[in-house]
């Protein structure tokens, strides 16, 4: 299977072109990586299409596409999810959600149980917990660092750029892996993509209710 992975949840603007197969690892033919929280909607398009032309193949040639689900900023999580979704229907291919930590977690691949803490902004991070065999145990939430301890299940390690940033108040050690690639996002699809599988909802993980709310009532004018 040929398959287009995204992700955008986090300050990394990624973009990837996938070689699934049944008796393999996912392997990466060609990829796009660009860290600028500010800059998904401009760079997520040419990202894509420099990384299919790298492979030498077409969005026609792709059987799937993949697409980290957040938990991330509304802005930014929206661009990937929004892209993968038109591409999807545009070219009548499935659209895989996949939880960003989940594929953080394969990345660090520790064997020990782990910590993925993804920065949030505010002070806060997003943060779930995975098992020895990568299996998320808890989560995703969103927690100031601090109080992030007081909910978290044994682990020997953290992950994300969440962990770098707050390492001092989590306490944790850290293993360099900061955000999601394109072969372990199709790693955390791989059952569903081989089995052909419908997709789940194509659903963004927020954990934040909106900054932007609906005007209530009208304006009072004075003339």
């Amino acid at each position: 299977m040929l398959v287009l992975a995204l992700d955008t949840a986090t300050p990394a603007v990624t973009a990837g072109v996938v070689e699934l197969t049944p008796d393999a690892p996912p392997r990466l033919l060609a990829q796009r990586v660009t860290v600028n929280a500010k800059a998904h909607g401009e760079l997520l398009t040419p990202h894509l299409q420099e990384a299919l032309t790298e492979a030498g193949k077409t969005l026609r040639d792709l059987d799937a596409i993949v697409c980290g689900s957040g938990p991330g900023p509304f802005t930014g999580l929206r661009v990937g999810l929004v892209t993968a979704a038109a591409l999807g229907q545009a070219l009548n291919r499935p659209v895989y959600p996949v939880p960003t930590p989940d594929a953080i977690a394969l990345d660090a691949n520790t064997g020990h149980p782990l910590l993925v803490a993804t920065d949030a902004r505010r002070k806060e991070v997003y943060w779930a917990a995975y098992d020895a065999a990568g299996r998320r145990t808890d989560g995703p939430h969103v927690d100031k660092p601090a109080d992030v301890l007081d909910k978290l299940p044994a682990v020997t390690a953290a992950a994300g750029e969440g962990a770098r940033i707050y390492a001092d108040v989590l306490g944790l050690p850290v293993v360099d892996v900061r955000y999601p690639s394109p072969t372990s996002l199709v790693a955390a699809a791989a059952g569903e993509l081989l089995a052909g599988a419908r997709p789940a909802a194509l659903t963004p993980l927020y954990l934040r209710r909106p900054d932007a709310v609906e005007p209530v009532g009208r304006k009072r004018v004075t003339r």
